[in-house]
């Protein structure tokens, strides 16, 4: 029986946002080039599956994308800016069970300014709250956290936690996913400190799954001050990424794109092991980008679960007998950030920035 994996399908590259972090809307791809049916029809078997894009319901036949990835994949979540509220309903009713992410950047004002998108949150936020009163289970929104709009974090974390969604986080990256290279956050420390704010909230919920979440957020704090991942990549092995043209890749968060072989003219298990893909997981192992993006710390965390296990056990046992909140300063090198050992100019010169590396910043 073939081994299940982790699968992300992005079946477009069009969007109709203008997010100032990502500049993917530049370099869209054509309707007559994406993922065919046919194609997906030849994904192997996967545990989870997640469809990004782009922006996913800019496809019309993204019904039958869905159905074939039923035939392939236990659990579907798709990411999207939840303008196209109609479209996302009428899907949902066929796919009940289906999961939903919504993009949200902030509060009104600042999500609308973050993403381009006029009248941007309102949408997003009645896309949510529809799916919510149609009884969809596996709904939630997610941030991409900066130096704009960290002040939110918090805010929107009580908005899903009151509402009863799930609530997920990442941070700026370069790549060639992006089309962007100038990802930075300049203030390390403030933007840390409302990451903190959000993993005691997390710590303080009844709920296991918000806990490990805490973890997931700890591991953001570490990324952003451009440090070694806390667990390992394992990308290309148990996880891939298809984009809208057939090409099989280890993840998103390569400088340059890396290609394990071409979906559209090749099989699955031709592709899977051919030299090609092995040539990409040698530079997998050896690859110093330390994402820390949820398609890659997700499954390591579930690979490696006795490291996050046993954070949690620490930090919820410190929290209930000693009522010891957790502190960002526990990273040595946030401490050593603030008592001056180190520079911004030196975390800046270990982050993806490219800018960053020549001393432009």
């Amino acid at each position: 029986m073939a081994k299940k994996l982790n699968g992300t399908v992005i079946v477009t590259y069009r969007c109709n946002a203008r997010c100032t972090m990502c500049n993917r809307y530049k370099e869209p791809s054509r309707p007559e080039e994406e993922l065919s049916i046919a194609t997906i029809e030849k994904l192997p078997p996967m545990y989870f599956t997640n469809i990004t894009g782009g922006e996913p319901f800019i496809r019309e036949d993204l019904k039958e994308v869905v159905r074939a990835l039923y035939k392939k994949s236990d659990r579907i979540v798709i990411s999207t800016n939840g303008f196209y509220t109609d479209r996302i309903v009428d899907l949902c009713k066929e796919f009940p069970q289906i999961g939903i992410r919504i993009s949200i950047e902030g509060l009104e004002q600042t999500n609308n300014e973050i993403r381009g998108l006029e009248d941007g949150y309102r949408r997003g936020y009645t896309t949510l709250k529809t799916l919510v009163d149609m009884g969809m289970k596996d709904v939630g929104f997610g941030m991409t956290v900066q130096d704009r709009n960290a002040g939110d974090l918090v805010a929107l974390y009580n908005i899903s936690d009151e509402m009863n969604m799930e609530f997920a986080t990442a941070s700026l990256h370069n790549s060639f996913y992006f089309v962007e290279s100038n990802n930075i956050i300049h203030d390390r420390l403030a933007v840390a400190q409302n990451f903190e704010d959000l993993i005691n909230r997390l710590l303080q919920s009844s709920s296991p799954k918000k806990w490990f979440r805490a973890y997931f957020n700890h591991g953001l704090i570490n990324y952003i001050f451009s440090q070694k991942r806390l667990l390992p990549c394992d990308m290309s092995f148990d996880t891939f990424f298809i984009d809208p043209y057939g090409d099989v890749m280890p993840c998103n968060g390569t400088k340059e794109k890396q290609v394990m072989g071409n979906l559209n003219s090749q099989s699955w298990e031709e592709l899977w092991s051919s030299p090609e893909a092995e040539e990409v997981r040698a530079k997998v192992r050896c690859c110093d980008r330390n994402c820390w993006m949820i398609g890659s710390a997700s499954p390591a965390m579930h690979k490696y679960i006795y490291k996050p296990f046993w954070w949690v056990v620490r930090h919820k046992i410190f929290r209930f007998f000693k009522k010891k909140k957790y502190s960002m300063y526990e990273l040595k090198i946030v401490r050593d950030f603030r008592d001056g050992k180190v520079t911004k100019q030196e975390l800046d010169a270990c982050s993806t920035c490219e800018r960053c590396k020549v001393g432009e910043a």
